[in-house]
């Protein structure tokens, strides 16, 4: 990937301590707080932002819910997406990511940091009692991050089908739902190109229990899949 590699190299002089920290942080996790591991994250990424020509869009900040407690969900365009999501956040939050992610350097250590969970897809047993813990960890006000989609749409800005099982986890905490529309986000990593390049991140109105309670999980799913959708289509048709 040569926009990781542009990244480093006009870093390089603080790449060395960056990585050495990251690492710390990550193998030390219970030493820092929850806020000190997302600040230490938040630097890094707008340093690595500002060698790479990546420039972070963002709109609806006013639609994150000023109680912790609550859950992102974004369409899934490639690598870059959680620092996307992290570039544009000022709320710490966590991850439930597949489990091949957590052997991708780099990103293994900031999923780390984040306490993220690693979801086996193929254990049936390992994925319900993920879901039990994201739960619980909403419950108790700590937010999260799914990609509702499972993978990464691999088409640009065009939104995969949001699998229902995705929003268990939610319903079951009855917390506020958060669509995240996600534009250009597979162009730092997932081309071969190291252009300036502007990502979108657009945090929509949230959906709040209240306004679910009575719908099933694949209506949920349908519902913000359009919302995301609308909106990446409302900026697609400017250009």
């Amino acid at each position: 990937m040569k926009r990781i590699l542009m990244m480093v190299l006009r870093n390089f002089f603080i790449v060395p301590y960056m990585w050495f920290k990251l690492c710390y942080y990550a193998s030390h996790v219970d030493k820092y707080t929850e806020e000190e591991h997302y600040k230490m994250l938040s630097k890094i990424v707008e340093r690595a932002n500002k060698g790479g020509n990546v420039r972070i869009l963002t709109t609806g900040e006013e639609n994150i819910p000023k109680k912790n407690g609550f859950m992102f969900y974004p369409n899934h365009q490639g690598f870059y997406d959680v620092l996307a999501i992290v570039a544009a956040c000022p709320t710490p939050f966590s991850v439930v990511a597949k489990k091949e992610v957590g052997n991708i350097p780099f990103l293994k250590q900031v999923f780390a940091c984040m306490k993220a969970y690693l979801m086996d897809r193929e254990d049936v047993r390992q994925s319900m009692q993920i879901i039990m813990n994201v739960t619980r960890d909403v419950k108790e006000g700590h937010n999260f991050l799914i990609f509702a989609e499972g993978t990464r749409s691999k088409n640009g800005n065009t939104v995969g089908e949001f699998k229902a099982g995705s929003f268990k986890a939610a319903t079951k905490a009855m917390c506020p739902i958060v669509p995240v529309a996600l534009v250009d986000s597979f162009r730092p990593f997932d081309t071969n190109t190291i252009a300036k390049v502007t990502v979108q991140v657009h945090f929509l109105k949230p959906l709040l229990y209240e306004e679910y309670k009575d719908m099933k999980t694949g209506e949920i799913a349908k519902l913000v899949e359009n919302r995301v959708q609308e909106k990446i289509q409302s900026f697609s048709e400017r250009r």
